[in-house]
């Protein structure tokens, strides 16, 4: 039989927002239910803000020991060992991560509860435990901090290909020998820089005018120059047509560009183009709760 409890609040992912959100309605006096399906901290934590940051001082690291002669310092040939890159990095997010979750479980009127939940009705969700049991939740009160998870542009033959997203991106063991990325926003920058210093040969092909969308365009345009600068190759007004694996494992992306069609060849690809929300997965008509055409 499903067991059903009922909480002063229900917090939908412990997040940024979701972890202080829960703790603070606990500390008021709240008794509060906190859901995550992976793991505690979110994006920002897990793949987003802690990760990256932490693998670009070990990109920036080569970058001036590449450099090193221009100040009088010789460190000879600089060799990237990407396993111990994502070491450092894995240790971190684990240091970040745990401390966080213990601060939860020591926060009295918290329950975190770890699987997927979705609602059965305005004020009811139904949880299936990562253990296999499944519960049922009430709550006057539910707050929605879901998150979001990259997006997959729409690409003649992409479903036949290997991508990378930014979370998978940061799992490499290699440096791969030339990065094609779909996307000019800051997550394909930051990336395609880091992997530039790391050794790659990297690409970025952007639809729009400028890079970096929503900023202005002289920021845009210096950025852009300074992406240049650092050895990117950056492809503005291009638009990915079709793409396809090689028999040897490579990637070939048709793009359109504004002199005509023009064909890319390179070892991975990165699609970069955004992120989508993860209401999708929460059933939202059962609670009456209507979105954007985002899913916002």
């Amino acid at each position: 039989m499903t067991q059903t409890k009922h909480y002063d609040a229900i917090v939908i992912g412990a997040g940024q927002a979701g972890v202080p959100l829960s703790t603070t309605l606990a500390k008021a006096g709240w008794k509060t239910a906190l859901i995550e399906r992976v793991h505690v901290g979110g994006t920002c934590i897990n793949e987003g803000c802690t990760p990256t940051k932490t693998m670009v001082a070990s990109g920036r690291v080569a970058y001036l020991a590449r450099r090193g002669a221009d100040y009088g310092v010789q460190t000879g040939p600089v060799t990237i060992d990407m396993t111990k890159v994502r070491q450092r990095k894995r240790d971190i997010v684990d240091s970040f991560r745990n401390s966080g979750q213990r601060r939860i479980e020591t926060t009295e009127g918290v329950d975190l509860l770890m699987g997927e939940t979705s609602f059965i009705g305005p004020k009811a969700l139904e949880l299936r435990l990562n253990n296999g049991e499944t519960r049922q939740l009430t709550a006057s009160t539910i707050l929605i901090n879901a998150g979001a998870r990259p997006a997959k542009p729409s690409i003649t033959g992409v479903e036949a290909v290997s991508t990378l997203d930014s979370t998978s991106i940061m799992e490499l063991d290699v440096v791969p020998e030339h990065l094609l990325i779909v996307g000019g926003g800051y997550i394909g920058l930051e990336f395609g820089q880091m992997f530039r210093r790391f050794g790659s040969q990297v690409t970025v092909i952007q639809r729009g005018a400028n890079l970096l969308a929503r900023e202005d365009a002289d920021v845009a345009e210096e950025v852009a120059k300074i992406m240049r600068e650092d050895g990117l190759e950056v492809l503005l007004e291009t638009k990915p047509i079709s793409v396809k694996q090689l028999s040897e494992g490579n990637i070939q992306l048709m793009v359109q560009t504004k002199t005509g069609e023009r064909i890319l060849n390179g070892s991975h690809l990165l699609m970069a183009a955004g992120r989508v929300p993860n209401t999708d997965w929460l059933n939202l008509d059962a609670a009456g709760i209507q979105t954007d055409k985002r899913g916002f």
